[in-house]
């Protein structure tokens, strides 16, 4: 099955503008390769990307018993929030308005479909070897069986 794990930073009090130039950096990376770039970058919003990005991975562990090591960075939204309106002081008495934007934030992790197929084709290998087994099993309980029998029959006639 097919797992994504989406997290949600609601109300990041900085521009949309600034966030989505993170984008294109980590998206389609593995986790931990987008670990690095984020630790490696100087914006002012990758600490808090990062932090989002190890929130998600926690959680695809904890609760749905995902790999670290197969999961990806799928998809990064970066909506537009509510933006906060102030008033600065200017010369002459005049007043300028000044915009204090915030956006949010919508990373999805998913695993990737490789893992899947492995994990799909070990399960497969270890029914096939648990039937194999099973069958060896019965046909050696039928193989004593037999020589029980043969061994009964032999003691039945020397008597």
């Amino acid at each position: 099955m097919y797992m994504k794990v989406q997290v949600r930073l609601n109300n990041y009090r900085r521009s949309a503008k600034k966030v989505r130039e993170l984008i294109p950096v980590i998206k389609g990376l593995d986790v931990d390769q987008a670990e690095n770039q984020l630790r490696a970058l100087t914006k002012g919003s990758a600490p808090d990307m990062l932090k989002l990005l190890l929130s998600a991975v926690a959680t695809a562990k904890n609760d749905f018993n995902l790999r670290e090591e197969d999961l990806f960075v799928e998809n990064v939204m970066i909506q537009e929030g509510k933006t906060m309106k102030r008033w600065r002081a200017r010369a002459y008495g005049r007043a300028n308005q000044i915009l204090k934007r915030s956006c949010h934030i919508l990373l999805t992790v998913a695993e990737r479909k490789d893992s899947i197929e492995r994990e799909s084709i070990a399960k497969k290998q270890v029914t096939s070897k648990a039937k194999n087994e099973k069958g060896k099993k019965s046909k050696k309980k039928v193989e004593e069986m037999k020589n029980d029998d043969v061994k009964n029959a032999v003691k039945k006639s020397e008597k």
